[in-house]
């Protein structure tokens, strides 16, 4: 029995020594940020900070020179699927433009290190928004954006991550709710600046966000014809190619003549 017990204890620190038993990752905090846009689509920018302990750290150097490897594998790997998901998306709409880089490992003291796992995307369909004068748009977050910690009263952010969001220039924000963790407001009750940050564990079950965009002239036109091409674009290239070919048609039969 003793030697049974002594070859266990062998064992262990056999374990310990080759850092097997310290093998893990854990997430320290994340962050979103959000880029609100004069349309109704949001570029979206989320870091994952990663703990890697000195016995993972060959696993997650090998996982990140893979090739192909996917974020549900990520998922698996880490074993953090609630942090590396997309956070901010209209469940009615979709995402586009994925990209997803996990970066180098910093060293940290007394063995393993950090890592920033980044993932950017465009959300669809983020903002709705009316027209309210000539050439002046209210745009108003969806409240169902949000895909963070879902609780008993609704969601919420996680204890340790930060949201942002960023407005084009010349933005006037005239709601919000829940008053944001920074900037502080003016004496008026009145923000500025182009970027507004909700810190841990924030209620966003009833989060308003309201701003207003008065687009130039110039801007307008651009807006337009985005549209115009947004709503009509596969039309409008079928156009061109059958007026092209109609040229090309006529062209070739006047010099036959």
């Amino acid at each position: 029995m003793r030697a049974s017990l002594a070859l266990l204890s062998f064992f262990l620190l056999g374990l310990i020594a080759t850092g097997s038993v310290s093998a893990y990752f854990n997430v320290t905090y994340l962050s979103t940020r959000v880029v609100l846009t004069n349309s109704t689509t949001a570029h979206v920018i989320e870091g994952v900070q990663l703990y890697v302990s000195n016995g993972s750290i060959a696993t997650y150097t090998q996982d990140r020179q893979a090739f192909n490897l996917s974020l549900e594998s990520w998922q698996k790997v880490i074993g953090e699927s609630q942090y590396l998901t997309q956070h901010i998306l209209n469940p009615k709409s979709s995402i586009s433009n994925f990209t997803f880089l996990p970066g180098p490992i910093t060293p940290a003291g007394g063995g393993g290190g950090y890592a920033s796992l980044t993932m950017s995307y465009d959300a669809n369909n983020i903002t709705s928004f009316v027209s309210v004068a000539p050439r002046k748009f209210e745009y108003r977050i969806n409240s169902s954006i949000f895909n963070y910690l879902h609780t008993a009263s609704g969601e919420s952010l996680f204890p340790n991550a930060r949201l942002t969001l960023t407005v084009p220039n010349d933005t006037q924000v005239v709601a919000v709710y829940p008053l944001p963790d920074f900037p502080q407001p003016n004496s008026f009750g009145q923000y500025s600046g182009g970027s507004f940050s909700w810190y841990s564990a924030e209620p966003l079950q009833n989060f308003n966000f309201v701003y207003i965009i008065t687009q130039t002239p110039e801007q307008e036109v651009v807006q337009y014809f985005n549209n115009l091409y947004r709503n009509y674009g596969t039309l409008i290239y079928l156009l061109v190619v059958v007026a092209v070919v109609a040229i090309a048609a006529y062209l070739y039969f006047r010099v036959l003549r």
